[in-house]
């Protein structure tokens, strides 16, 4: 019921992580990282789980040896989310892995060596049809660019990024993409505002080692919001020094904010004050983690009094609007009932599932009437 975002994306080429198509008019994809040791498997493919229960579309897997390759076969087995090889410097792990069927290698070309061995790699990707991520990052510059710019800057970067670009242009492949990032934001943004203009290929956005639950998604918040904001990047990822289902949690809100992805329940709530009539924060923590799973996108408001309520509801699929003695319940902007406070956790979370089963049923509705639907990725509801 809220208004669509106003972004212009930057139109890139589309390409393909598996069943999860990146760049073009796709929604943007929303990915994390692993961080369980690899061979330990089980472990792994829990972790996996978690963060596909979250609505995760990608998830990268460190590989950094031949065993922990091994084990990726296994993994690779073991779910059927799209998986990114993170590799560093030895091809032959590459070789295994596109043999193991990895969706995308992330992996630089001007690291792996011998013409011979980048050969080996792209031609291996190509015959799989898997892209490539070239992956800069600013903490791990070469010592040429170090030199030549006495300290990681955005022009460093981007041209760090061309140098494995050309690679890949040298063996006509283009099915990759590319990321730029640093922990300082106006460097990661500089950087990615000056790639965008330079080539065609799809752009995953992060800001790299962003710090902690808090200080990490306000850092990338403000980051990839500015770039997103400018229509650039196509697939993200929140780094933060906190369980990797929270990476998720973050990226979708962010997106969210910005009406470039809708999945899940968008909370509105006040952040309550003396007029509340209610215990407003309780409520609203109850109910996230109540309907942590739904993944249909619905807007739910929770005002504590009747200034700011039923404008907040009037746009909302379910509202709350705090009142004495008793609170009003609003579905699709109309006042529906009152409720009593110690009945309102309950209450509104059947009228969200309720309300979730009848957007669920509209769409398969219009699937049996072979209506048109958006594109969707994995664990978005339409």
């Amino acid at each position: 019921m809220r208004m669509q975002s106003p972004i212009v994306r930057r139109r890139s080429r589309q390409i393909m992580v598996g069943k999860v198509p990146v760049g073009g008019d796709a929604p943007i994809a929303v990915q994390s990282m692993t961080n369980t040791e690899t061979c330990d498997v089980e472990a792994t493919l829990a972790q996996i789980r978690k963060l596909e229960a979250v609505g995760a579309d990608i998830v990268r897997v460190s590989v950094p040896t031949m065993e922990a390759a091994e084990a990726f076969r296994k993994i690779r087995a073991g779910t059927t989310v799209p998986l990114i090889a993170d590799i560093h410097f030895d091809y032959l792990i590459a070789l295994k892995v596109l043999e193991y069927g990895v969706d995308c290698l992330r992996i630089n070309p001007g690291n792996i060596g011998r013409d011979d061995r980048v050969r080996a790699v792209v031609e291996s990707a190509r015959d799989h049809n898997v892209p490539i991520r070239i992956g800069v990052n600013a903490g791990s510059l070469g010592k040429e660019l170090m030199r030549k710019y006495g300290e990681p800057n955005a022009d460093a970067m981007v041209e760090s990024a061309m140098h494995h670009i050309d690679i890949l242009d040298s063996y006509d492949f283009q099915n990759f993409k590319v990321s730029l990032k640093a922990s300082e934001v106006f460097m990661t943004v500089a950087a990615y505002r000056k790639l965008a203009t330079q080539i065609d290929q799809p752009l995953h956005l992060g800001i790299t080692e962003a710090g902690g639950l808090r200080s990490g998604t306000v850092k990338s918040s403000v980051g990839l919001g500015l770039l997103l904001m400018d229509g650039i990047g196509d697939t993200i990822r929140i780094s933060l020094a906190a369980d990797p289902v929270e990476e998720i949690k973050v990226g979708f809100d962010i997106l969210k904010s910005l009406g470039l992805r809708h999945k899940g329940v968008n909370l509105i709530a006040c952040p309550s004050c003396s007029r509340q009539n209610f215990d407003v924060i309780a409520t609203v923590n109850a109910l996230e983690a109540r309907l942590e799973d739904i993944t249909t996108p619905i807007d739910l408001s929770v005002v504590g009094c009747i200034v700011n309520g039923p404008g907040e509801a009037y746009v909302s699929d379910i509202g709350l609007t705090g009142a004495t003695p008793y609170n009003m319940a609003y579905e699709n902007g109309v006042t529906s009932h009152k409720i009593a406070n110690e009945d309102l956790v309950d209450e509104l979370e059947k009228m969200v599932r309720r309300k979730v089963a009848e957007k669920q049923a509209l769409e398969q509705q219009a699937l049996l009437n072979n209506e048109p639907q958006p594109i969707r990725l994995v664990g978005e509801a339409s």
